[in-house]
């Protein structure tokens, strides 16, 4: 027999943006502590609002588990005399397991204790079960309330815990479980009766309380595209804003408001932006994609008095568009270029000079960048100029106002002050990619200058001491080298880090040996650990990872060559064999004190074929790296087990005469170099 379990948490208003994660770590913890205690239990599942965190568990056992156990205790030596009685040693093990001591068997020179715990009756262990749960939660930010001691994301109001239809009594501070839940704040009852789990979502329901959060997503997004299509338009809905609206409201209404079509004449991010950022509106477009002159918007309540409701809405939006407009009017009167002058006001970092003082090390690191790709000369001129007005929309009233603009009205402000159109996308660019998902940067001015910039970033922050650490990165270093990475991947370009970053260190007037070598050493970890994370990402074996980070090559483009080539090749049946050979290979060559060979010393066919064999492979191994083919590396290097293996089972590699065995040991080693060129194989697991 089994009864479904029902844990509702009762709060004041959860921020939306805590919420996903809140319900899944819910989820989790009360499966693992369902497992825990040994109870079984069907589908679990967790909804919510911003007034209440909840779970459902489906079929959940009315009785616990039986425990059976084997307790190991003291060797028979130590449990029992000369004449067999026991010892203290096997007293105190049979005391301290709660069995008698004439119930110890023995088993393998050692006494166990056989332990048969019957399962208790579920009802009395979820009590405190269920408050565990509720106190086992955390969050990016927790408060207490009143004089508790008790600490939750918000006040806790209400508990309602059921286990099928009877209450599961428990106490937290301040508030004690029961059956009564809350409806909407406004439209619903203050206090709603849950006589039973099935009965829950109907009962809320009922007052307006729509509490699976799928069921509103999807409602709301049916409402929102059947209102734009009703307008003649089509809406633009963000996933994550529609994620966070979703999490804003109990029961969903959409509505469409209007705003005057003079402010289309503002650049469609002026309009979206605060639409978007400020008031969690979805913009409308035409069939052409360009914005129409309305926004939907979604309340928590019904449609009653709409009109109203729309009303406000479209007096706030009037207000920050009316705002927006003036800003830009106000910005255009002065050229871009001509504001590059004013962040001699604004502090970098400190100790680090200031913004324009940044502009300038960025037009140097682009341009120096640039020459190390051996990009064109027009190109290095639209990075300079790129970077000199890279900075410059920090300073404008839009910017200020809305800070979610930079770049975006850079590259505006940039076209309307006859800049090149390519300057002006690259001063867009630089910022790429502004969070996980966003897009690339994909000319090569915008490439390079966004390069420039977070490795300005990211060594003047170092040479600070700031390395994040932790869950610790206020400068949010981790971002611009993951977006770093996938820049030079995504662009394939061929460029040590350590370049890059000598040059950031040059124009930081960083100049001391010592701190020069610790911050690359430092930089390189950082990035690597930032590539290893991509690679783990795309499923990449961590062995296989490992063998191509561990040759030290800080060329990120070409690590993720290495590595993928390592994902076809790796795991065949014929390179397991070659790893099997080269670690051999690679465990004797560690003897060697040369890689001179003379061939005139070999006494063995074998070792004339092994030699013949790694002449051929040294030489199509060449040509391969330079063509960057790394997957025919591997299969070259797979050939080479056939004679290895034949090698070792014609000759003794560590024979008395000196010369014979060193040029064995030659032989071995130049084999061991060739094959690590590409990647410590030694580091492949053998399957």
């Amino acid at each position: 027999m089994t009864k479904d379990v029902l844990l509702e948490i009762g709060t004041e208003e959860i921020p939306a943006k805590f919420m996903p994660a809140a319900l899944a770590q819910l989820e989790n913890t009360t499966k693992a502590k369902l497992t825990e205690l040994r109870i079984s239990y069907g589908a679990v599942r967790a909804v919510g609002t911003p007034r209440r965190l909840a779970v459902i568990v489906k079929e959940v056992a009315i009785t616990q588990a039986d425990k059976h156990s084997e307790n190991k205790g003291p060797s028979i030596k130590i449990a029992f005399g000369q004449d067999g009685t026991p010892t203290k040693a096997a007293l105190g093990f049979a005391r301290g397991q709660g069995v008698e001591p004439a119930a110890l068997v023995v088993k393998d020179e050692y006494v166990y204790a056989i332990v048969q715990e019957k399962g208790r009756l579920v009802a009395e262990l979820l009590p405190g079960l269920l408050a565990d749960i509720v106190t086992s939660l955390s969050f990016p930010k927790s408060m207490h309330w009143g004089d508790l001691d008790m600490r939750f994301v918000r006040p806790i109001r209400w508990l309602v815990a059921l286990f099928g239809n009877e209450v599961v009594p428990f106490t937290l501070p301040g508030v004690t479980s029961g059956k009564v839940t809350r409806g909407h704040r406004f439209l619903g009852q203050a206090e709603v009766a849950v006589n039973s789990v099935a009965d829950y979502f109907a009962c809320l329901s009922e007052n307006f309380v729509m509490v699976d959060q799928d069921v509103r997503r999807q409602i709301i997004k049916e409402q929102i595209e059947t209102l734009a299509v009703s307008r003649g338009g089509t809406a633009t809905i963000d996933q994550e804003l529609l994620e966070e609206v979703v999490f804003l409201v109990e029961y969903p209404t959409a509505l469409c408001g209007d705003f005057e079509a003079k402010y289309l004449s503002l650049p469609p991010e002026a309009i979206i932006t605060p639409m978007r950022e400020h008031q969690r509106y979805f913009p409308v477009a035409g069939k052409d994609g360009k914005l129409l002159p309305m926004f939907i918007t979604v309340r928590n309540g019904g449609s009653e008095h709409i009109d109203i409701v729309r009303h406000g809405n479209e007096r706030v939006l009037k207000a920050r568009l009316a705002d927006a407009r003036f800003f830009f009017e106000e910005d255009r009167k002065l050229p871009l270029a001509d504001r590059v002058e004013k962040l001699k006001t604004i502090v970098f970092q400190e100790g680090l000079g200031t913004l324009y003082d940044k502009v300038l090390r960025l037009e140097r690191l682009a341009t120096g960048c640039g020459q190390i790709l051996g990009v064109s000369q027009d190109e290095l001129t639209i990075a300079k100029r790129g970077a000199h007005l890279s900075k410059a929309d920090l300073v404008t009233g839009m910017v200020c106002e809305f800070t979610e603009l930079q770049g975006i009205m850079g590259r505006e402000y940039a076209k309307l002050s006859g800049e090149r159109p390519e300057v002006a996308e690259a001063v867009f660019e630089h910022y790429l990619p502004r969070f996980a998902g966003d897009s690339l940067p994909q000319t090569t001015a915008g490439r390079l200058i966004s390069i420039a910039d977070k490795m300005d970033n990211i060594v003047a922050t170092f040479s600070r001491d700031l390395i994040p650490t932790g869950s610790q990165d206020p400068y949010a270093l981790r971002r611009q080298a993951l977006g770093m990475v996938n820049i030079l991947i995504d662009a394939k370009y061929h460029v040590s880090l350590s370049a890059i970053a000598a040059q950031a260190m040059d124009l930081l007037g960083i100049t001391d040996n010592e701190r020069r070598t610790k911050l690359v050493t430092d930089i390189q970890e950082f990035f690597r650990l930032r590539i290893k994370n991509i690679l783990t990402e795309e499923n990449l074996r961590y062995d296989m990872i490992d063998a191509v980070l561990a040759t030290g090559n800080d060329d990120i483009y070409d690590t993720w060559l290495r590595a993928k080539a390592m994902a076809v090749e790796g795991g065949t049946v014929a390179m397991q064999k070659a790893v099997q050979a080269l670690v051999r290979v690679g465990n004797l060559a560690k003897n060697a004190t040369s890689e001179t060979i003379d061939a005139s010393l070999f006494t063995a066919d074998a070792e004339h074929a092994l030699y013949k064999a790694y002449i051929e492979a040294h030489t199509v191994i060449a040509n391969y790296h330079a063509e960057k083919n790394y997957q025919g590396i591997l299969t070259v290097l797979a050939a080479m087990a056939a004679p290895i293996d034949a090698f070792f089972g014609a000759v003794m590699v560590m024979v008395e005469d000196a010369k014979v065995k060193n040029n064995r040991l030659a032989l071995l080693k130049s084999i061991a170099t060739l094959a690590a060129q590409t990647a410590d194989l030694t580091k492949i697991v053998v399957i």
